[in-house]
């Protein structure tokens, strides 16, 4: 089993970063790889076991199935149902924390999955560093501008 972590401190509020980030379907207005994304079969974005299915800005569509979602402890759980990557028993966890030190927020999105061995870095650098930190990147710079 492959476990990949990435964290950050966000100089925005839990609340407000939770309000950004909390729609299971709203990974397009937030995410700079994501070009589009629906709920299946009509259900809520924040009921557990929706289905999103997306569209990743290089072509490929992913199925992820909603876990768990907390807005007492600003955290969702997720699942990969399917993807072009590769992985398997994939489950990601994106969960916030206020830091009460300035207003600001510790952020952090682990994942652990099975896949073939030969490539387990080059799947742990592009979920680490593509999808989970750029996901951040992107929270940051909005976080800054929109001061």
């Amino acid at each position: 089993m492959v476990r990949v972590y990435v964290s950050t401190v966000l100089d925005a509020g839990a609340d407000a970063v939770w309000q950004r980030i909390r729609d299971f379907n709203g990974l397009p207005q937030w995410h700079p790889g994501i070009a589009d994304s629906r709920i299946e079969n009509g259900d809520a974005p924040d009921k557990v076991g929706c289905v999103r299915n997306f569209h990743t800005r290089d072509g490929g569509r992913i199925r992820e199935k909603l876990l768990a979602l907390s807005d007492f402890e600003y955290s969702c759980t997720y699942s990969i149902l399917e993807s072009p990557m590769g992985v398997d028993n994939y489950t990601a966890t994106l969960k916030l924390t206020p830091v009460t030190d300035g207003g600001r927020t510790f952020a952090e999105w682990s994942a652990e999955f099975d896949c073939d061995e030969k490539r387990e870095r080059e799947l742990s650098e592009l979920i680490g560093g593509q999808v989970f930190q750029g996901g951040f990147d992107a929270l940051k710079k909005h976080f800054r501008a929109s001061r």
